[in-house]
Formats: C-alpha cells, structure tokens, sequence
C-alpha cells in the first residue's frame, strides 16, 4: 500500500478490495453469515407471530386494551413506518460512522424494543415498542446487506445475499408455530404466552449481539475514511487464518485501487450519483422493490381470510399452512442462489420475477374456476413463492452492490423504504379490502395486481439489470473516492453494450 498527500485528505493505492475478493470460502465467511444473517429470521419471527397472536390479544385477559383491527392494522402499521424512518435514519450513519457500529447499535434497538414490548400494559405502550422495533429492524437491512457485500468475495457474494435474506423466512416458519404454542391457553395463560414470544426474540438477539463482537468493520469502509492501518491488519488477520485453516499460502492478489481518503460524502452528491449518473440503475432498483412488495401482499394480506372463508380451514390452523408457505419461500434462495452468481444476475433476477408474475396469474385463473382446495391453493402459492422469495432477496443484492461504497448504505435504505412503504401501506389498504369482501373475484384481481406488477418489474429487469455476478464492486460501480486503476491482469470485454444497464465495458479484474 502506497500514500500521498491531496488538500482533501490522503491519497492511497492499496490491494485489500481485490485481497478480500481472491478469499476462498472458509469457517470465517460462516462466522460472518451466522453473525450477520441471522437477524433476518428475528424479522420473520416479529412479524409472523403479530400477525398470529392478533385473535388471542384482542381477547379478555389478554392484558391489552387492544382490538385484532388494531393489532393487525394500527400496529402493523407503525412497524411498517418505524422500518421505514429507521432505515433512512441509520443507512445515513452507517455510510458516516462506519457498519459495525450501526449493526450493533441497531440491534441493540431491536432487541430494548421488542423486550418493552413484551411488557406492554396499555395499547399506546404496545403502539409506541412497535414502532421502535421496526425502527431498529429498518436499520439493519442497511448496515447489514452493506457490511455482507463488502466482506464477502465476488464468487460468491450472490448466493449468501440471497441465502442471508432468505432466512427471513425460517423465522417466519418458527413464528407460525410458536404462534400456535403461544396461543394454546393449556399451556400458557391468555396473558402470558403472546409475552413469552416476544421476549424469546429479545434473548435470541442478546446471543447474536454477542456473536456479532466478533464480526470486523468492513475494510472497505475504513480505506475511504482515512484509516488504512486499520483496514490492513483486518485483513492481513484474515488472511493468516484461512492460509492456517487450508494449511497452504494464499494465492496473490491481482489488482489495485486509487483512492482519496475523505470522511463524508453530501446528500447533493449521493442524490446526483443514484439518480444522475445511474439513473437507469434507479429504476431497476424501484421496479424490483415495488414488483416484490405488491406480489406479497397479495397473498399474505389475504391469506388467512382466504383459506378461511374460502376452504373452511378453522382460523387456529392457518397457521400450518403459513409455516409450508414460508418454507416454500426460504426453499428458493436457497436452492436457486448459487445460480445468481454463475448464470448471472441479469437472466435470474429477470427469470424468477417473470415466473413468480406468471405462476400467480395461473393460480388466480386456477381460483376463478373453483379448481382448488386449501392444500391445492398452499401448493401454488408455495410455487409462486419459491421463485418470487429469489427474487425479492435479489432487489436488495442489486441496489447494495450497483451503486458506489460511498452511496451504499443510504441506497439501501432509500430502496428498501420506497419498497417497504408501498407494501406497508397501499398494500393493505389495496389487498386487505379485496381478499376481505368473501368475492372469489376480488380475489383473483387482488392476484393479477400482484402477478402484473411483478411481471412488469421482470421485464424491467431483462432490459436494465447489471451483470454484477463475479465481479469486484469496486468493478460494478467505481467509488466516488477512486483516482484510478492499476491492473496486473488483461482488460476483459464482457457482453453487452451499456454500462449503466450491466452491458459491455473494459473492466480490470
């Protein structure tokens, strides 16, 4: 690594991105994941067992004031909100303050939150804890899915983004069970067991707060705010135990980056970079959110009521089939993850947004017919999901890692609002209505709303997504601090003809 002086600050080249990128996958990539993820399945278990326990809070005995309407429209509500500002909030700080500061403190409001919560003796208490566990929660997806994409090599950052954000739905598995437990008044009384659910969320983030102590800053981050040093024994001790775990030296690094060393960049040049000079990057990256958003709330919103009033499933077992349509959702980053980093983003992300769109536009016309019972309908919306799951965990691979390190985080959040908005709020107001009226009709619009929105997002993709699959992201979108690049390896052509669109340009690998 080598320093000069600029009037802004310290100019340096340095190796460590393409260091961190020639890593083979080891037991310390798995200490991040388990670090890192695990959170996600914390939001799939909150969000599944409110959902679930909403009959048994609105009762007598409960301990609340609280009506299910409440629970599962005001309180969803304020979780949806409190997402949304907390991401903003702390996707600004953790570009500013670095990853491993925010994705511990946001945890930390995670987890005081959700352990309030649990002790909730009025309604405006329980509205007030909602809303700062979605606070803390909006937080993480910044800090979290930046600190994954700058840690992770290029081979094989598609698979675990997708993997990481899939876990969200093993929560959501556990949260559909736990319900069932919880609400079991053999068991536990009416005003104890909803309490116990959230206070397991509040223990198990306490464990992975304490695993996270382990996890470094992202030495990324730390090259552009002027502390190098730092960044260079990170990963020199990163190094020395993989060369220890495969008892062999590590093969060079190939590749260096020029930068200037500053410690913040400005809204105005965030705002010009996202919306300016990757403009086409933005409307991918708003097409996706949204497709997403609306497909899931066309089915989750209206799940229960459907197989309720539709196929006479008793409201206490719904949640069975919700835990089989979760799984089905966990099913397809998992399986079709690795595809994203070796058929390429373009074709996967375009391929399981189009299908999902499709599959959804079948089970709507399978519906319309009366050709389905609860465990037919369960199966298609398993199908539907297991692709859309792939794809919706794909939005937010794409908008952490096709803008610069310095925009990272705070694009994150920004798409991750819009997103999380537009499903959080038109999404019941929309779809809640529709599968609510007991009309097989209104149903099946609520699908194709859903099925065209995301299908729209698909075609959006095969014209604008990036080709980021095995490629350095100091390659995919070139920091704001770069000077220039030296390269030890041949300029490699790649297919394609706009770089803004994933297409051909002279990249140095």
């Amino acid at each position: 690594m080598t320093t000069a002086q600029s009037e802004s600050g310290r100019t340096i080249t340095t190796s460590i991105p393409a260091r961190l990128d020639r890593l083979p996958w080891s037991r310390w990539h798995w200490s991040i994941v388990i670090g890192l993820g695990t959170v996600w399945i914390l939001d799939g278990l909150e969000v599944t067992v409110v959902g679930n326990i909403a009959s048994r809070l609105s009762e007598p005995g409960s301990g609340l004031p609280i009506t299910s309407g409440e629970v599962t429209g005001i309180a969803a509500a304020l979780y949806v909100a409190g997402a949304c500002a907390g991401a903003l909030f702390w996707g600004r700080l953790t570009d500013i303050w670095g990853r491993k500061k925010l994705f511990m403190i946001t945890l930390a409001v995670y987890l005081g939150a959700t352990a309030l919560t649990a002790i909730a003796f009025d309604t405006w208490w329980f509205f007030l804890f909602r809303f700062l566990t979605g606070f803390g929660i909006g937080g993480e997806y910044a800090a979290i899915n930046s600190a994954i994409d700058e840690l992770i090599p290029a081979k094989y950052r598609g698979r675990v983004d997708l993997l990481i954000n899939g876990s969200f739905w093993l929560g959501a598995v556990g949260g559909s069970l736990l319900s069932i437990l919880a609400l079991n008044t053999s068991v536990f009384p009416a005003n104890v067991g909803w309490r116990l659910t959230f206070a397991l969320g509040a223990v198990l983030s306490l464990v992975i707060l304490l695993v996270r102590r382990h996890v470094p800053e992202s030495p990324r981050w730390l090259l552009i705010h002027g502390r190098d040093e730092e960044a260079e024994r990170i990963v020199g001790d990163i190094e020395r135990r993989i060369e220890a775990e495969r008892n062999e030296p590590l093969p060079p690094a190939e590749g260096e980056l020029t930068i200037h060393q500053r410690e913040r960049v400005t809204f105005l040049e965030i705002a010009r970079t996202v919306f300016a000079k990757y403009r086409k990057r933005s409307v991918l990256g708003f097409s996706l959110f949204i497709g997403q958003a609306f497909l899931y709330n066309a089915i989750t919103f209206g799940f229960g009521a459907i197989l309720t009033t539709f196929f006479d499933v008793p409201s206490g077992s719904t949640g069975y089939y919700f835990a089989v349509i979760a799984l089905g959702n966990f099913m397809g980053p998992l399986l079709l993850g690795k595809l994203f980093d070796t058929v390429g983003r373009r074709v996967m992300i375009s391929g399981t947004y189009l299908l999902s769109g499709l599959l959804l536009f079948g089970t709507a016309w399978l519906f319309d017919r009366g050709a389905l019972d609860a465990a037919t309908m369960t199966a298609c919306w398993c199908a539907v999901l297991f692709f859309a799951s792939a794809g919706a965990s794909s939005a937010y691979l794409t908008v952490s890692e096709v803008f610069p390190m310095e925009t990272r985080a705070m694009s994150i959040a920004f798409f991750y609002a819009i997103g999380t908005a537009a499903g959080g709020i038109s999404g019941p107001l929309l779809f809640a209505d529709l599968t609510g009226t007991g009309e097989v009709g209104d149903t099946v619009l609520a699908f194709q709303i859903g099925a065209g929105l995301m299908c729209a997002a698909g075609l959006v993709a095969v014209f604008l997504a990036v080709n980021a699959e095995r490629r350095s992201l100091e390659d995919i979108a070139k920091p704001l601090t770069a000077a220039a690049t030296k390269a030890k390896t041949k300029t490699k052509t790649r297919v394609g003809a706009d770089p803004d669109a994933g297409g051909s340009k002279p990249a140095t690998t």
